[in-house]
């Protein structure tokens, strides 16, 4: 038998045309697309027969030529088969696929894991050919399962997805607790944890949030890689304090230092201080962990002691100093301006933490 006759010639109405699609989703479709290009299903199955022209690379998903797909064919696979119809054009109304006859296309879909966190740019994930399965996130009531190189990910509430060469991906956060819950070995973890703070992708207590909804803070190597996090996240929350005073004309404080009353107890660290003006930065570093709530009920009451004492105390968190460096130096500055009009401050001691 002849495997390859040509597609029949169906003249489209104007929004079915595919005309506007990339060269990829030409490739990769479904079989609710091409019932909609009027192949029907025996059709495709034929010409998916061994030396046919096509394959059926998952469920429902069709590949446009033989021979094994490249990586961006099976992002859009996965998404394809997940209920994301990446070769749909605009204006086709949705319409069940094979893998689920009489459900209704859902949209709800996004690349997450290593794949995703690859598309984000992170150099110590694997390249994408090298992955035997690409991770996709799906709502919880789903009814989906993995297969082939598609392995499902759940999720009761789904993050608002980016985009990455073409693609939806998981924010890296999310991206990073669902790979690191297929994750044995301390140093890759590890790895992929510091790129992401270190690479600007994500704030420490971001990834920590994540992990512990994920459960995953009670695997002893995430916890070591999860404290390494949070110090490298300080110091890097650290020195743009510095870049902050340095840049935006501040005056110099003391660094990095403890207040005591003289004689009297310990009121706290703090990451900034101004004696002459009675104004202090502290960093609210805090992570998302089991102790939150303990950490800062710790923050508030040393704060209004500190207050109580004259003391002006801006908490400062690392995103702010990433995201908006310049707002958080005019409020220091509105506060050291302040000071003149306050009443004078308690003495305090001045340590070096």
């Amino acid at each position: 038998m002849n495997h390859n006759f040509p597609l029949p010639q169906v003249p489209p109405a104007s929004p079915r045309s595919v005309r506007h699609l990339s060269e990829v989703q030409r490739r990769v479709t479904t079989a609710a697309q091409l019932r909609v290009q009027g192949v029907a299903p025996a059709e495709a199955n034929e010409r998916c027969r061994p030396g046919g022209p096509w394959q059926q690379i998952l469920p429902g998903v069709y590949l446009l030529h033989s021979g094994p797909p490249t990586s961006e064919e099976r992002l859009h696979a996965v998404l394809a088969y997940a209920g994301r119809d990446t070769s749909a054009p605009t204006g086709v109304p949705a319409q069940p696929g094979c893998g689920e006859p009489h459900r209704p296309v859902h949209k709800e879909a996004m690349i997450t894991g290593l794949a995703a966190l690859n598309l984000h740019g992170l150099s110590c994930a694997p390249p994408l050919p090298s992955l035997e399965h690409i991770d996709v996130l799906v709502p919880r009531l789903r009814r989906l399962r993995s297969t082939g190189f598609a392995h499902v990910v759940r999720a009761s509430t789904l993050p608002a997805p980016g985009q990455a060469t073409g693609v939806a991906v998981a924010p890296v956060p999310r991206a990073l607790a669902d790979a690191v819950a297929q994750l044995t070995d301390a140093g890759v973890v590890r790895r992929l944890l510091s790129e992401a703070v270190r690479g600007g992708h994500c704030e420490p207590a971001a990834v920590v949030r994540e992990l512990n909804e994920a459960r995953l803070l009670g695997r002893p190597h995430v916890v070591d890689a999860v404290d390494s996090l949070l110090a490298e996240g300080r110091a890097i929350a650290e020195e743009r304090l510095y870049t902050m005073v340095c840049e935006h004309g501040l005056p110099d404080p003391v660094w990095n230092v403890d207040l005591r009353l003289p004689g009297g107890p310990h009121l706290g660290g703090l990451d900034a201080y101004w004696p002459e003006h009675a104004v202090a930065v502290e960093l609210d570093t805090r992570a998302p962990r089991q102790d939150e709530d303990a950490l800062w009920s710790e923050y508030a009451r040393k704060r209004e002691h500190l207050e109580r004492l004259g003391i002006t105390v801006v908490y400062v968190t690392p995103r702010k100093l990433r995201d908006a460096m310049e707002q958080q130096a005019a409020v220091v500055r509105t506060a050291l301006m302040a000071s003149d009009d306050r009443d004078p401050a308690a003495y305090v001691v001045v340590l070096p933490r």
